[in-house]
């Protein structure tokens, strides 16, 4: 997990933050105000195949936050306990096998 969260820093921090302040801004209408910079977080991550393979070994946990803050978008913290459980599926992710991908210039 900490190869993929250090990729993710690396590839997509300013994509990231831009939308967790999106997010953090608009509580109510952040669904419809932040989807393109969810878009670009999503474009970004895509590319990575450690991601890639966390987000395929934890699709559930996944697809069952993205729920839960579509149906509280007003309360998107209620959600924490999705995220943990989403963060902790990732941790038993194995990724010894995977190509980090291109690396920056």
């Amino acid at each position: 997990m900490q190869a993929a969260m250090d990729i993710t820093a690396k590839y997509c921090h300013k994509e990231m933050e831009a939308y967790g302040s999106c997010v953090a801004s608009n509580p109510s209408t952040w669904q419809l105000k932040c989807q393109e910079l969810k878009m670009k977080v999503a474009q970004c991550t895509s590319s990575h195949p450690v991601i890639q393979k966390i987000r395929q070994d934890c699709s559930m946990e996944f697809v069952e936050f993205e729920r839960c803050l579509v149906e509280n978008q007003n309360t998107p913290t209620s959600c924490s306990p999705h995220v943990a459980r989403f963060l902790a599926c990732a941790e038993t992710v194995d990724i010894s096998g995977v190509d980090p991908g291109p690396q920056p210039s």
